[in-house]
This record gives structure tokens, C-alpha cells and sequence, in this order.
């Protein structure tokens, strides 16, 4: 029985449900939060869901400072741009608005504006979150306007280190929000594209944690609910914008892949995060081209779970029918099948191949994949999603 210990994590608290973004006055009240900078990104602070509920601050007579220069993928130099800010505003305080990128870099500044250390010094390595003086921390509420990251409910940000082009995770508990408005009328404007690409991500999550090894019945029961609603209910916010009931349910499925994946990620990830860190591109949607090839490659550690995960879902055939619902769920997205329809001019030398390779073997998500990521292993399965071969 010495296999069966773990440690366990759950979320903070939720505010859900459409309309309850009007409660974010008292929200900021109630973490004690009297002058907050607004973090979100270039395009959705030009939208009206942007300005409508910056005026509820102004309504409710509450300073607050606006940051929006923030990259799809986060940068070291978006962060101590955003820190200027935070310090020049003399804010206490962050809403974090919008989707993976800006909840992410709006936990950032709030952990790192006032620690004496680099941003590196806290990378999710061993205890070096320990090294941060939590006391000096900033409270953090949270504000999903996508459906896919679910860092709302995460204890860590990713940032990429402009220097090498890797993504680096900085963790500590008191990155965690303190309390999540999850309002699906915000999420009503999202583009096809990014529903797509933010619904595949939380699937993504729940799919790699629930196939991650460890011991962590918890975590395996709410990324089974997750994969469901995303099954269910992606294809209706993708087809329909303003189905509210759908979307609902794919910021449950963000926020439950989050919690999930304490539990481990795996390849999907760790392949994914050095193509967005080297091509800029939309963290979901490379987790979603490289989805059905790092399943068909896990498949002799997962097979009988995954047969399980169908059943559950009411796919028949078990491994084989769920790998086809994944290909089919990706055709109805318009998710591209290969990294060169997904990257325009997408022909890595054996130089950039190799690169990818290594720096994928040592993401932080490539331990939790179910069979071991060498880099042959990687060069074959970036070569597959090169060729569309399965």
C-alpha cells in the first residue's frame, strides 16, 4: 500500500453563474482590495465587456489602473512592464480579466511586485517556492472570460524566458485567486477560433490528468466529469455563440481540468509548450493538433483506462472509439490535423527538430505523461504531427 499516497488540492472559493460579474465590487471589498490594477489583454480591452465592467468600479467609487500589454504567450518583459504599473499606481491588488494570458500574468504581478528575488528564483522546482516572501504577495481576484486554461483556479502562471524561448511554470499557493467571478455572459463574444482552441485546452487538462500515473482518485473523477462536459457541450458553443448553457459548461470544465491537473499533464503539454514558446502560437489549439498522437502513443499504458473514460461517456469501442471521438470532435472545430496546416510554412530543419525534442523532455508536464518522453520518443511524435501519420 506505500503506492497509495498523494496530496491533495482543491479550488478556491466560485462565484458562478450568468450576470454575477456585478458583484465585483463587493468581491474586491471582501478580499480587502480598495485600489486594483486591471490586467488583461490588447484586444479585449478595446471590447465593451471590457468597459462595462470597469464601470462598475467606477461606480461603486473605486480607484483602479488598467494593463493590458500582454503577449498570447506571457513574457519576462510583460510582467515587469505590468510591476511598473502595479508600483506607479501604488495598487494593493489585481484583477486578473480575460483568458490564460491574462490571468496568468495578473497572478504574476501580484505574487512578484514586491519580492526581492527574479522571477526565476520561483520556478515550480522542488520547495523554491519557498523562497518567496509570501507576506508580501498581493490578494488576486480572478475573471475568466474564455473557457480553457482554468488558471483561475490554479496555484502557478506560465511565463516564457525570452532569452531561451522555454516556458518556465512559477508556482506558489498564494498565487491562488482568492475568489473567481466565472460568468458565462463574458464569455458570449468569444471567436469560433478561440472557443475551439480554449475548449480543446480544458480537454486537453482533463484528458492528460486523468492519464496521468500517481494515486489520485479525486482528481481522475472530476477530469472524467470534465472530458463529458467538454464531449457535450464544445460543439454547441462553437456552433452557437450565445448558448449560455454551454458555455456555462465549459467553464466548469476549465476550472475542473485546473483542479485535475495537480494530479500530473503529460506529453500533449510538453510538446505543445516549446512550438507556442518557439511560433507564438495559441496554447489550446497546439494542445488540440497534438492531441490524437500523443494518445495513440500512450495507448499501451492506457488503453484499459481509457476504455473505462468511453464508457463513462457512452463511446463505444472502447480505446478505439474514443481516439475516433477525438478526431471527430477536432474536425467539427476546424482544428487543424498538422502542425503545418496550423503553422503556416511549418518545415523545422534537424537542428529545429532536435530543439523541440529537447526542450520538450524537460517541460515540467513531460514526468506526468504514462509512458516515459525520451527524445526519440518526441522527435517521433513531433514527425507524426508533421505528417498527419497515426
Amino acid at each position: 500500500m506505500t503506492n497509495l499516497v498523494s496530496k491533495w488540492n482543491y479550488p478556491t472559493t466560485v462565484r458562478f453563474g450568468a450576470g454575477r460579474i456585478r458583484e465585483l465590487p463587493e468581491v474586491l471589498k471582501e478580499v480587502g482590495i480598495k485600489n486594483p490594477l486591471f490586467v488583461t489583454d490588447p484586444g479585449l480591452a478595446k471590447l465593451p465587456v471590457t468597459a462595462s465592467t470597469l464601470k462598475l468600479l467606477t461606480d461603486a467609487g473605486i480607484p483602479h489602473g488598467v494593463f493590458s500589454d500582454v503577449k498570447p504567450n506571457p513574457v519576462e518583459s510583460n510582467l515587469y512592464a505590468g510591476i511598473e504599473v502595479y508600483k506607479a499606481g501604488g495598487h494593493d491588488g489585481v484583477v486578473a480579466f480575460g483568458g490564460g494570458s491574462a490571468l496568468d500574468l495578473g497572478k504574476l504581478i501580484a505574487f512578484q511586485a514586491h519580492q526581492a528575488r527574479p522571477v526565476w528564483d520561483f520556478e515550480d522546482i522542488g520547495d523554491w517556492w519557498t523562497r518567496a516572501d509570501a507576506s508580501k504577495i498581493a490578494p488576486i481576484v480572478a475573471v475568466p472570460t474564455t473557457a480553457g486554461t482554468g488558471s483561475e483556479v490554479g496555484r502557478a502562471g506560465v511565463l516564457t524566458h525570452e532569452a531561451s524561448h522555454t516556458k518556465k511554470v512559477i508556482f506558489h499557493p498564494k498565487m491562488m485567486p482568492a475568489i473567481v467571478i466565472a460568468d458565462a455572459e463574458l464569455t458570449a463574444g468569444m471567436p469560433a477560433f478561440i472557443t475551439a482552441g480554449t475548449g480543446m485546452d480544458a480537454l486537453a487538462h482533463c484528458l492528460e490528468a486523468y492519464c496521468a500515473p500517481g494515486y489520485h482518485p479525486m482528481a481522475d473523477g472530476i477530469a472524467l466529469e470534465g472530458m463529458r462536459l467538454s464531449f457535450e457541450n464544445l460543439p454547441k458553443a462553437f456552433a452557437n455563440g450565445a448558448d449560455l448553457e454551454a458555455r456555462a459548461h465549459m467553464m466548469s470544465a476549465a476550472a475542473m481540468g485546473a483542479t485535475a491537473f495537480q494530479k500530473g499533464l503529460g506529453a500533449i503539454h510538453s510538446l505543445s509548450h516549446p512550438i507556442g514558446a518557439l511560433y507564438d502560437t495559441h496554447h489550446g489549439m497546439t494542445n488540440a493538433v497534438f492531441m490524437p498522437y500523443v494518445l495513440a502513443f500512450n495507448r499501451p499504458a492506457i488503453e484499459a483506462r481509457i476504455a473505462r473514460a468511453a464508457a463513462y461517456l457512452g463511446i463505444e469501442g472502447g480505446f478505439d472509439g474514443f481516439a475516433g471521438a477525438v478526431l471527430a470532435l477536432r474536425k467539427g472545430l476546424n482544428v487543424p490535423h498538422t502542425l503545418p496546416e496550423f503553422i503556416k510554412d511549418f518545415a523545422p530543419d534537424a537542428a529545429r527538430k532536435d530543439l523541440i525534442a529537447e526542450m520538450a523532455i524537460v517541460d515540467p508536464t513531460a514526468g506526468g505523461n504514462p509512458v516515459k518522453l525520451t527524445k526519440d520518443a518526441a522527435l517521433s511524435l513531433l514527425d507524426a504531427a508533421i505528417a498527419g501519420k497515426l
